[in-house]
């Protein structure tokens, strides 16, 4: 009864769309057409209705939208509002197929459990607006595990839902005002150090086999693991993003696409107790098996801070194959490494053409790592023989200051890490930095204009001239995809 009387009450929300918080079809041609001659549209639709417009940038706009008290939910922090954000998702994806739909999350600190996102589809949160993640393991449906990765990532077997969750989809937008999503995560941390939980712990947002997919302008805090996770996904927009966790907590990574195509992130600052960005494509067998690399990615104008652990990381589940991986213009402070490539005997798979140029880094223990023995495997079925391929690994126009040591680089023996370039890098070393500056094995490659001097596995290249590294010229997909000017009312209660 609660279902059709609330089916009921949207639709009589819809035919009254003039008077109530939904947007309906004067804004649908309003929003399709927002990008061309939008002022004088913007000034006519807003005479029209009553209520204040808000406007946002994003891949779509949405012809209808509602409000999320409108579903009976109750921001104050310890009602559940589980059931109206799935009942909201539901009632809105009816319009998928008509210039889809908003969800707007007003101020206010809502309680949730999981729910699963839908396509065409828009979720906004307003600037006072704190989405707080249930800590009862009961509102986390269990699901199986990934299968380029054969488990879960803290135990055998299944793993909990991620809080906002999606598969399969089409245009999903998850953005705001710099609203925020709290994972609470720390009931889960204290769980997992002490070995009680039987599932891998919940992801903030994992949207998997998926296209078009935008989340921007958030604050992230405390997620029980990892904050963002698209995995078998393409054609995904991750900018001006706030994330923060306890420097002390392990895998409360940042960002990690994972076997996903065509991915631009950037504008971005997080804190991190693990990798602040982790690029993955699956786990020894299984991610061979899967087959599905991590390509033409691009990463810029990135903000870290990771005490025990590196800025960009490359693995170590990278056995679908990681490549054209360009990042530029990232800030390190206090981080244990700045770009670092994790793998190891069994993996396969491969890494390879990886550009980065334009990083600053303060306070570091490495400036370069490359490990060969990241030896963690989801089983004893791996395949010994499975080696992996580093190749082509570009470095350039890099300071760095207070370094402990500026390189640790380790291939795998009979497994050369070649083609490595590493040019105009200047570093600064600690009061205290290792006797062995560079420690370099089963490596090859050239460095030019590099201080302090190489390991001789990588001469300088023309000694006297900075000969540069290899950076592509033409851009990937994803760097030209422009933002459009959306505009929704909206709604006072």
């Amino acid at each position: 009864m609660r279902t059709l009387l609330s089916t009921v009450g949207f639709l009589l929300l819809l035919l009254l769309s003039h008077d109530g918080g939904l947007t309906g079809a004067a804004d649908a041609e309003h929003n399709l057409i927002a990008t061309d001659s939008h002022t004088h549209r913007h000034r006519r639709h807003h005479g029209h209705r009553r209520g204040e417009q808000f406007e946002y940038s994003a891949l779509s706009c949405r012809a209808y939208s509602a409000s999320l008290d409108e579903f009976g939910a109750v921001g104050d922090g310890v009602t559940s509002n589980t059931a109206a954000f799935r009942d909201a998702v539901s009632q809105l994806s009816r319009f998928a197929d008509h210039g889809g739909s908003l969800l707007f999350v007003p101020a206010g600190r809502w309680l949730t459990g999981s729910f699963n996102l839908t396509s065409h589809f828009t979720l906004f949160l307003h600037r006072d607006a704190v989405i707080l993640a249930s800590q009862e393991e009961s509102d986390y449906e269990v699901i199986e595990p990934l299968p380029s990765y054969g488990r879960g990532r803290d135990t055998d077997g299944g793993r909990f839902i991620s809080l906002l969750f999606g598969s399969n989809l089409t245009d999903v937008v998850i953005t705001g005002e710099n609203g925020t999503i709290d994972g609470q995560g720390e009931p889960w941390w204290g769980k997992f150090k002490r070995g009680e939980l039987k599932y891998t712990r919940p992801y903030l947002i994992e949207i998997m086999h998926s296209n078009g997919i935008q989340i921007s302008n958030l604050t992230f805090l405390n997620s029980p693991s990892w904050h963002i996770h698209p995995v078998y996904s393409s054609n995904i927009v991750i900018q001006s993003l706030t994330i923060l966790a306890p420097v002390t907590v392990p895998n409360t990574d940042g960002i990690n696409p994972d076997s996903c195509t065509n991915t631009r992130i950037e504008d971005c600052y997080i804190v991190s107790g693990d990798d602040c960005i982790a690029v993955k494509s699956g786990w020894d067998q299984y991610g061979i098996n899967y087959g599905m690399p991590t390509k033409q990615l691009l990463i810029r104008r990135l903000t870290c801070i990771s005490p025990d652990s590196a800025v960009i990381a490359l693995g170590s589940e990278m056995s679908g194959g990681i490549e054209d991986v360009r990042a530029e213009d990232i800030v390190a402070i206090n981080s244990e490494s700045g770009i670092r490539i994790k793998t190891a005997v069994g993996r396969g798979g491969y890494v390879k053409d990886v550009y980065v140029r334009g990083m600053t880094m303060k306070t570091m223990k490495y400036v370069f790592w490359m490990t060969g023995s990241y030896g963690s495997h989801p089983d004893e079925h791996y395949d010994p023989k499975a080696l992996p391929v580093i190749q082509n690994i570009n470095y350039q126009d890099m300071v760095a200051e207070n370094v402990t040591m500026p390189a640790q680089l380790a291939g795998i023996t009979g497994d050369q890490f070649t083609g490595i370039c590493i040019s105009n890098v200047t570093i600064t070393l600690s009061k205290k930095p290792k006797k062995v500056l560079w420690n370099c094995t089963d490596v090859s490659g050239y460095t030019s204009g590099v201080t302090p001097e190489p390991c001789q596995l990588l001469p300088e290249k023309q000694p006297g001239t900075v000969v540069p590294c290899n950076f592509p010229e033409s851009p990937i997909p994803i760097e030209e995809v422009k933002l459009q000017r959306c505009y929704t009312r909206r709604r006072h209660m």
